[in-house]
Order: structure tokens, then sequence, then C-alpha cells
């Protein structure tokens, strides 16, 4: 991996992420710049939404979803509106260090709504190739007007000028010689999580999880064995909404449909056909090995994708499984995504997985339940909550969002859902942890303690029949997914054994 360049010339981001101007993100590659009115509204829109992930911490994608959903943008606008929040969020560390050298004083002193209005704006400047620089000036000084900063929009006027002028004279901190400020500074991690991905993975490993960290991920799904097989949905989808459909590497029944495209608008998704999931994601529910006719429980199952996937992967009438949410509301999208692709074993039960789970009905329906009898699953699946930074890729604040203490607190909560999941374990059953993070204390640290605490629980052993998925096992036979290395989320997860 090379360092940044001193300078950033204007090319195409493609093969060297952090640098330069490039496309707008999820846009055409060709098309003649918009006519008509300015889309002020949709940078207004934009500038409000961050403006809401910074202030109450919330999360970007639901801000964006409400915020479009109570406008009147047109498709075009609401695009980019969508791009700016998400191309802001994404590349923020740089944005501020190319803003604070033309300030000549620290962003702090800068009013908050007005500082994410100049952030919007040098993102434009630096990163997209079909905005003029006079329209990303000019409409930035509309926007802090017309956000109640009438007194800033000169400030703003001078500084987007003076950025735009000396872009490509900015000299960037190197990997070789200042490693985080190099990750901060010009691959746009915060502070710490710049110093804990040194120290797990060294420089280049690190610098290399970052660039891939700010580049979109494709879309990937999963075929619905319902409907019939991968092969048939691929050729389907490559002739109609998604021409660059490919095979997924690893998972056994994932596509890789590339970048764009609405599966919203293509009647196979809506008829079930298929689930948006990451490649890993999918990963996670092959290593539960799962068998017709098994009982299955998934401890923290919102918003579904894998427990559809073990709902297929069990066939119809062919197993049960049971999905555990502490949220009502969250659990719902379970049941919603259930009924989409015609899957008709699986309940729900609003539980707090963090509390014994002793009492849950026995899971395997066939069987008659006596009142003293403790629940047993032959697969047990917790998907922990965690911080999110294995895919930050496709949320970009969360790397924002979440603070040095986080992952410790976070660690906690996992540690108690693996407890209480081993005690719902049947004898010689398997229980899978995963979580979409690469932090080493959210990941094996959790795994090892809960071995300590569980004599009766130990690492499984054997060799997964997934295609190609040796690569991807530590030598504890741990799955390990990574951005850079297997162009997937970054993904933990852990087999093990009950041997009593």
């Amino acid at each position: 991996m090379g360092n940044c360049s001193a300078t950033k010339p204007r090319r195409s981001m493609a093969n060297e992420p952090g640098k330069g101007r490039r496309r707008r993100e999820n846009a055409p590659e060709t098309g003649a710049r918009r006519r008509g009115p300015k889309p002020t509204a949709a940078r207004i829109l934009a500038v409000r939404v961050l403006d809401r992930v910074d202030r109450v911490r919330s999360y970007a994608d639901l801000a964006l979803h409400h915020a479009l959903a109570q406008s009147s943008l047109p498709a075009a606008d609401r695009g980019l509106a969508t791009e700016l929040v998400y191309g802001t969020l994404r590349w923020r560390g740089r944005l501020d260090y190319a803003l604070e050298s033309a300030l000549e004083r620290p962003l702090s002193e800068i009013e908050p709504l007005v500082l994410t209005t100049l952030r919007v704006g040098a993102y434009q400047l630096m990163f997209s190739d079909r905005i003029p620089d006079s329209a990303a000036v000019d409409e930035s000084v509309r926007c802090a007007r017309a956000i109640g900063a009438e007194r800033a929009t000169g400030l703003v006027n001078a500084v987007l000028r003076r950025t735009a002028r000396e872009r490509d004279s900015l000299e960037w901190p190197e990997l070789s010689q200042d490693p985080v400020e190099h990750l901060v500074h010009a691959l746009s991690l915060p502070p710490w999580l710049a110093e804990r991905w040194l120290n797990d993975y060294g420089a280049e490993d690190a610098a290399a999880l970052a660039i891939a960290s700010n580049t979109p991920p494709p879309l990937t799904v999963r075929a619905n064995p319902v409907h019939g097989d991968r092969a048939r949905l691929a050729e389907a989808l490559s002739t109609t909404f998604f021409p660059e459909t490919q095979p997924c590497r690893y998972a056994s029944r994932g596509l890789v449909l590339g970048h764009g495209g609405d599966p919203g608008r293509d009647s196979r998704f809506r008829n079930g056909e298929y689930s948006v999931q990451d490649e890993a994601s999918q990963l996670v529910v092959e290593l539960l090995d799962i068998h017709p006719g098994q009982a299955v429980l998934d401890v923290c199952a919102a918003p579904g994708s894998k427990t559809t996937a073990i709902a297929e992967a069990l066939g119809p009438d062919a197993g049960h499984v049971l999905a555990l949410d502490r949220h009502t509301n969250r659990l719902a999208l379970v049941a919603r995504a259930a009924r989409r692709l015609g899957l008709s074993g699986i309940h729900t039960l609003v539980r707090d997985a963090t509390r014994p789970l002793t009492d849950l009905p026995v899971a395997n329906a066939s069987e008659p339940q006596d009142d003293d009898r403790t629940a047993a699953f032959d697969r047990v699946l917790v998907d922990a909550p965690c911080s999110g930074l294995g895919a930050i890729r496709r949320n970009p604040d969360a790397r924002w969002r979440i603070r040095p203490e986080d992952p410790q607190r976070l660690a906690r909560i996992q540690s108690k859902l693996l407890d209480r999941a081993a005690e719902v374990t049947s004898p010689g059953g398997r229980l899978v942890y995963s979580v979409c993070t690469v932090l080493r204390e959210e990941n094996e640290e959790v795994v090892d303690l809960f071995l300590e605490r569980n004599p009766a629980f130990r690492r499984d052993p054997s060799r997964p029949t997934i295609a190609h998925v040796e690569e991807l096992l530590d030598a504890a036979g741990d799955m390990r997914c990574y951005p850079h290395r297997h162009e997937t989320d970054g993904f933990y997860a852990a087999r093990l054994l009950r041997t009593d």
C-alpha cells in the first residue's frame, strides 16, 4: 500500500483511494452535468442530517431516510443529498485537515452548523469532478444563509475559495513518517481508532484496511433456494437491473451485483427471490452447519438477514427457528422479511437475551414440552451488538459515533449474551458467535474469556466445507474477514461446540 501523495492530482480515485477528486459516489460514469435550478435544497438537507448525526449521535442511514421521507426533492437531488451525507462522513478527517489549513485556526472555534456547511462544500471541491468549483462555493454560501448563518457567509466563501486554490498543494502526513497522522488526516480515521488499528495490524495493513473502509461496497445479495438456485437468479439479474452480477467467492448462495441499481425496483426482490446481505454475514450462517430438522435459536435476530438465511437453510417445514430481540419494532422487521421470502418456520419472541433463557419454549415443535424441561437447541447464533467498525465502508458514521470506551462496554454485553446462549445449547450442539468488527476486545478476547468460564465448550476443530473458506480461518479455526483482503465487510466468527 503506497503512501498518500503530498499533492492531490485531479484524477480518479479508483486505484488510489484518498487521492484527489473523483466522480460522485454511486453516480453513473457518464452523463452531462445537470441543468436547471441549482439544488440548494439537497445541500441544506445534507447539512441538517449531518448536524443531527454529530449533535445527537443519530445513525446516518436512519436520519437520512427520515429527512428524505419528509422532503419533496426530485430523484436527482435525493441522490445528491445521499452522496453528500455519506461522502462527507467518509472523508471528514481529510476534509477537516484541508479546512483547518485554509482557516489557520482550530475548527473547534467554528459554530457547528457552519463547520458542517464547510465540510459539505469541501467534499464537493475535493471529491466530485461533476460539480464546478464555483457552484460548490456559491451553493455553500446560499446554504449557510438558509440555515440562519448569514454572518458566516463571508467566512464560508473565503475558506472554500482558498480550499479550491490550495487543495493540490496541501502536504499530507506520510505513512512512513507519521502513521497515526497519516491514518487520521489522509485516510480519515478518528485518532483512537487509528492507534488501535496500528497496534493490532501494523502500519501497512492498517492503512490498507482504512483505504478499503473508505471505498463504498458493491451490492451483495443472497439467493433464496425456495425459488431456485443461484445460477438461475444470476442469469435473470444480469439481463435486467444488474448487468455486473457475479457469484460471490465464498458464500454458496451469494451474488455480487456491482454498484448502482435498486433492488426495491426489482420484482424478484419483492417476490422473495433474494435478500440483500453482505458476503461475510452470509458466511456466519454457513458456519452453523445447519441440517434439516434441527432446532435453531437466533438470540439477536433483528433485522432478520441471518434468521431468514437460517430458515432457508433448514428448508420448508424441515426445522424450527426461534428469533429473539429485545425491541418489538425491530423484531417486526424479522417477521416482515420472513413473509416476503415465504418462510413459515420462524417464530419471534421479544426477549432480552442477556437474561436467563432456560424458560424459552422448546425449539422443536414436533416434540411435547414438559413444564420442567429446559429449552435446548441444536444450533445457536449469537450475532451480538457491536461497534460495527468492520462495516464502516457502508456505515461511515460509526467511526465518529463510537467512542474509545465503547468496545469494552460492548464486550461485557457480548459476554452476557454468550453465557446465556450456552445454557440453551444442546450437548453436542454448536454455538456460533459473530460480530461485524475488527477489534480484538470484541472478537477473540470475548471468546477466550467465555471458554475460561464455560469448560463444557471448546472451539470446533473441524474445517468447514464452504468453498475457499480456509483462507478466512485463523490457526484457532475462527473466521476473520477483512474488506482489504476479501472484499467483504470486516467480520469475526467463532464456532464453539458443547462437549458435555
